[in-house]
């Protein structure tokens, strides 16, 4: 078992990104596929959005990057049966910072996961809303990337700022890294404007769009309050129904 390590990454806000990543990574575990979710945002959203404490955290990110705690002891098992997390906490914030002055600052967290490779099927790297040292970790750790890209014009804005990133890394630190694929969230069937987005996406990612749309969902959006994926929030919902078919493209059980 060598592990699908996927980094979910946009460095704009409010994309869906943490409830992608919560909600996947779920989905997977669900499917029967060890998983491991790592919160790299400070804000911590999917830590809670998993339903951990931050007295149930011992060891969280910040110690496995900056103080050479093993990946191992920073693991916490979730209350989805096969999905582990490692948690982040604000103390993440100094890391960008931190970072700086570590040899091979950019490595540190490929490094960290190489143990945990061989434990799980999918690690899904849950990226901050920036393109600073943490997500540059995520993308020199990670096989491919997952975008998240919001059903409204603006979303696209800064879209080529990522992608040059990407570009940037293939070409230095991880020439394996390939683009995932964009996933079109916070869709609006009754939003015109939302049909014109999504076909700007289909030519901007031609082929790497998911066939899956995420929609706006009261239920989905709910959830993250109680600490639960969708699955076990809202198993019938929209959201749930969207998150379970996502995970059928990427364990590519969907025939295009």
């Amino acid at each position: 078992m060598n592990a699908k390590i996927i980094a979910i990454a946009n460095q704009k806000g409010g994309v869906g990104k943490t409830t992608t990543s919560v909600n996947l990574a779920a989905c997977l575990a669900l499917a029967g596929h060890p998983t491991l979710l790592v919160d790299m945002d400070p804000q911590s959203n999917a830590t809670v959005g998993l339903g951990v404490e931050r007295p149930q955290v011992q060891n969280h990110l910040y110690h496995v990057l900056l103080d050479g705690v093993p990946m191992a002891e920073a693991l916490l098992k979730t209350n989805v049966e096969g999905l582990d997390m490692v948690p982040s906490v604000i103390d993440l914030t100094a890391a960008e910072l931190e970072l700086k002055d570590v040899e091979e600052r950019e490595f540190v967290l490929k490094k960290a996961l190489d143990p945990l490779r061989d434990r799980f099927e999918y690690v899904l790297l849950d990226c901050p809303p920036s393109l600073g040292l943490l997500t540059l970790n995520a993308l020199v750790a990670a096989g491919s990337v997952l975008i998240p890209v919001q059903a409204e014009y603006y979303a696209l804005r800064g879209l080529e700022l990522l992608l040059n990133t990407i570009s940037l890394v293939q070409k230095g630190l991880n020439p394996h890294l390939k683009v995932e694929g964009a996933l079109i969230t916070m869709a609006d069937a009754r939003a015109s404007l939302s049909e014109q987005v999504i076909a700007e996406i289909r030519q901007m990612f031609r082929d790497k769009v998911y066939r899956t749309i995420i929609p706006r969902n009261v239920r989905l959006a709910e959830a993250p309050s109680h600490g639960k994926p969708i699955t076990q929030y809202d198993r019938r919902s929209t959201g749930a129904e969207a998150y379970l078919q996502l995970s059928l493209e990427i364990m590519g059980k969907v025939r295009n």
